[in-house]
């Protein structure tokens, strides 16, 4: 089996977006780059940069969930009740990103509150990626 680096799969997908979108309509002064840079170099700025992306995949997933009638009004409600916090909104994101919208009603409400159950137990067998052919 081929070993599978996660950081040349990182490299290919950047690489594949292409250059960033410029940040300004104008190049900036260096007093201007230093000012951004002192603020979004921050590791307060990418707190609340993650929080924002929580908040984000929460929204359409809940909004494609409610939209399809793939999550009762309830389980809707049961949800919401566990965003309200940062440790909240980072779980049930994760729970969302490893779930399809049809499956928003399977997301168990003690994963928004950061309790994980293992799907197998894998204490006895090494980490490894399976590439499964198409």
């Amino acid at each position: 089996m081929e070993q599978v680096q996660i950081d040349e799969i990182v490299r290919d997908i950047e690489t594949a977006f292409g250059p960033e979108t410029p940040f300004a309509g104008r190049p900036l002064t260096t007093t201007e780059f230093d000012s951004l840079k002192s603020v979004f170099g921050d590791a307060g700025y990418q707190d609340y940069l993650q929080d924002q992306i929580h908040r984000q995949i929460i929204r359409d997933y809940l909004t494609n969930a409610m939209l399809l009638d793939c999550i009762c009004e309830d389980g809707f409600s049961s949800l919401m009740q566990h965003a309200g916090t940062v440790d909240g909104r980072a779980s049930l994101s994760l729970h969302m990103l490893m779930r399809s919208v049809e499956e928003a009603a399977d997301i168990p409400a003690q994963a928004s509150q950061g309790e994980w159950q293992l799907l197998r137990d894998i204490t006895s067998t090494r980490p490894q990626l399976e590439l499964i052919p198409s």
